[in-house]
């Protein structure tokens, strides 16, 4: 991160907690702070609860208590300024085209490099803060 980059408020959703813990553990190493969930109700809450806007939402796409685009939805409608980057282990070419359709800047397939990660969410935000 350069000194022009500033630090992004991350909500990081995922009910894996070792890809909760990794995916925090480089973001916050790269100087961003970072919000967990480990599922859609957790999300939601974490977003009404947060101190300061979150810049971006890394979101799985199958959670226990949410399989269907229905918690993107809610999310894009309760902070529709948050930029939104989706993660799936299971991604298809029309659940992408479907979440792009929503709002979303890029769907990554697990697994997926963690340093292009925060590139991925830097570029989201970036695209979301010039519309």
């Amino acid at each position: 991160m350069t000194t022009e980059e500033p630090s992004l408020r991350v909500l990081v959703v995922d009910d894996e907690a070792l890809i909760r813990w990794a995916v925090a553990e480089t973001l916050t190493k790269a100087g961003h702070q970072v919000v967990q969930a480990s599922d859609g109700g957790s999300a939601l809450r974490a977003l009404d609860n947060a101190t300061s806007h979150i810049d971006v939402v890394l979101l799985d796409f199958r959670l226990p208590d949410c399989a269907d685009l229905t918690l993107l939805s809610r999310i894009r409608h309760q902070s529709p300024a948050s930029a939104v980057v989706m993660m799936s282990a299971h991604a298809t070419p029309e659940l992408a085209a479907e979440a792009r359709a929503l709002g979303v800047y890029d769907v990554m397939a697990k697994p997926f490099d963690m340093n292009g990660c925060e590139r991925v969410l830097r570029q989201a935000y970036v695209a979301t803060t010039t519309h």
